[in-house]
């Protein structure tokens, strides 16, 4: 068993009866994999020889962290289910938007394309808990 669900089958949060340990697990592992992918390529970012060309991207990439780090917080200690849920939305946009400007420079940098598709998933993997959580 991955040690994030064996974590969260010890904990007892409050939205637990509408949303699974697995799937919780599944979108904490998610969002640990978009914010090591969006700090990297903002990190990369400014590196490049266009980073004025990047700048919004790069923005976009730690609003990105910063909103991911905060949900994934909140799933790992159990918040309310209103609170929840308006984070879980604040994710999917911040992870849109970073994955919109990313995908534009996915063919010229491979850690926008790498940062692209995490974030994608972990939108995703919010939307899933959004939807348990409104089911």
């Amino acid at each position: 068993m991955p040690r994030t669900r064996q974590l969260l089958d010890t904990l007892s949060v409050s939205f637990r009866p509408q949303v699974s340990s697995e799937r919780l697990a599944a979108a904490i592992d998610a969002m640990l994999e978009c914010e090591e992918a969006v700090t990297a390529c903002a990190a990369a970012m400014v590196g490049e020889d266009d980073v004025r060309e990047l700048h919004d991207a790069i923005i976009r990439d730690l609003n990105c962290s910063d909103t991911v780090a905060t949900t994934r917080r909140l799933i790992s200690r159990g918040s309310d289910a209103a609170l929840l849920s308006a984070q879980l939305e604040a994710c999917v946009i911040a992870c849109e938007h970073s994955a919109e400007l990313c995908a534009e420079h996915a063919n010229h940098h491979e850690h926008c394309r790498i940062c692209s598709q995490a974030t994608l998933r972990c939108a995703e993997a919010c939307r899933q808990i959004l939807h348990r959580l409104h089911g």
